[in-house]
């Protein structure tokens, strides 16, 4: 059993067991990131029955815990004071108490405080023990309908252009999806710099206030959306996930004639495969297409092959 819990019968009749939380153990809890309907049961067993509760924000917490008639009064956790609650949560647990963390929405240390206690305690070989739940990465990614299989999650952006726009190029090829985090009063400028990094053709999922009264999933060309939200001041409201699709299988134009350019250079010192294979490396572009572009460079010119 890995932990202690009562028997309880559901409305069907069915054996379920309530669980509480352990002595000496770490629960990272994950909390709902806008409807409080969407919390799990097993969440509210092991805030039932912790020793502590940390919280990022502790009116927040008392928010959900009132809800669901949870008595235990939380005490803070958040970015500020984290190095400091180590030392303390490692205290708790070693004296035999249980420690739940929650952050103001969703699972901790996913862009929010939380991973700092987490590694502590493992290395001092305390049990941590995670307790599913809503996510924002995740949710967004549920409705977002994308062509990629993968998805590389960059959280919060750096707020220096440079550091921001260095971050971005370097997965700007990558051949997947973008999971960006963004604040209401940065989401329009962050767009706009998405789509001079990105190539504008790719498509971009807007979701803003997930599970809430005035929740929001658009999809449209990233080159699209600064004009888009623009049309409306409530667009820009609210928290956003930012989907940037997986990079279209067609080249762009100023892309595909570069490599035209660089082929043509190639294919005076080298044959076509050869010159294929190094021009898909500068540029991107798939060798298979600029294969057969360079049989028919060299068949209109036959000295050009070396």
């Amino acid at each position: 059993m890995t932990e202690n819990g009562e028997m309880r019968m559901d409305a069907g009749g069915l054996a379920e067991r309530a669980f509480r939380a352990e002595p000496g153990s770490l629960y990272v809890v994950a909390t709902p990131i806008g409807n409080l309907r969407d919390v799990t049961l097993r969440a509210l067993d092991i805030l039932r029955s912790a020793d502590v509760i940390c919280a990022e924000d502790t009116r927040v917490t008392a928010k959900l815990l009132a809800r669901y008639g949870v008595t235990n009064r939380p005490r803070v956790l958040h970015a500020h004071n984290e190095a400091r609650e180590v030392e303390r949560v490692q205290h708790d647990l070693a004296a035999g108490r249980s420690v739940a963390i929650v952050s103001d929405a969703g699972t901790p240390a996913i862009s929010d405080p939380g991973a700092r206690v987490v590694r502590a305690v493992a290395r001092a070989g305390h049990r941590v023990v995670p307790v599913a739940g809503a996510s924002a990465v995740a949710v967004a990614l549920s409705a977002a309908g994308l062509e990629a299989e993968r998805f590389a999650f960059l959280g919060f952006l750096p707020s220096r252009s440079k550091a921001r726009r260095a971050l971005l190029e370097v997965f700007a090829p990558l051949p997947t999806a973008l999971v960006i985090y963004e604040a209401p009063h940065r989401v329009a400028a962050t767009v706009d710099e998405l789509s001079k990094v990105l190539d504008p053709r790719r498509a971009l999922t807007l979701a803003r206030e997930l599970t809430k009264q005035f929740e929001t999933i658009a999809t449209m060309p990233l080159g699209d959306a600064s004009a888009w939200l623009a049309a409306d001041a409530n667009r820009v409201r609210g928290e956003f996930v930012l989907i940037v699709d997986e990079p279209s299988g067609e080249p762009r134009a100023d892309v595909a004639a570069d490599a035209g350019r660089i082929l043509a250079a190639l294919l005076e010192e080298l044959p076509p495969a050869r010159a294929a294979r190094v021009a898909a490396k500068i540029t991107g572009v798939p060798r298979e297409q600029l294969y057969e572009r360079a049989l028919g460079l060299t068949a209109q010119h036959p000295g050009s092959e070396g």
